[in-house]
């Protein structure tokens, strides 16, 4: 999904297709309440990205996968580090759901650490 979004941002398109699960629908919503994308639909299985552009470029100036299916990347609540010294997200994995670095940080649990993006 992640990289779907990546690579349709330097193609300079307006709208993503993704097959949809409700991992990516939680992390759309997350791009969405952080402002990196105007919005998301789900039509059935399908998940609709429209891609935020601010002066001709792209909202999202960085989105790097951390933990991949090869290697899991897990963060203790007090080893969540700030992105881009708070000006960037970190989007997490916990067993709370799928948030924020600030929201996890705020209920003091870690979890796995899907990407970061600013």
């Amino acid at each position: 999904m992640l990289t779907r979004i990546r690579n349709s941002q330097k193609a300079y398109r307006e709208i993503v297709f993704i097959p949809y699960s409700k991992i990516k629908g939680k992390i759309a919503s997350i791009l969405k309440e952080e402002g990196y994308i105007y919005n998301y639909i789900i039509e059935g299985k399908k998940l609709y990205i429209y891609i935020k552009y601010f002066k001709g470029k792209p909202v999202i100036e960085n989105l790097k996968i951390i933990s991949k299916q090869s290697l899991r990347i897990y963060k203790r609540k007090h080893e969540i580090i700030k992105v881009a010294n708070g000006l960037g997200t970190a989007i997490i994995s916990t067993s709370k759901g799928i948030m924020t670095d600030r929201a996890a940080r705020k209920i003091g649990i870690g979890g796995e650490i899907i990407c970061t993006i600013f």
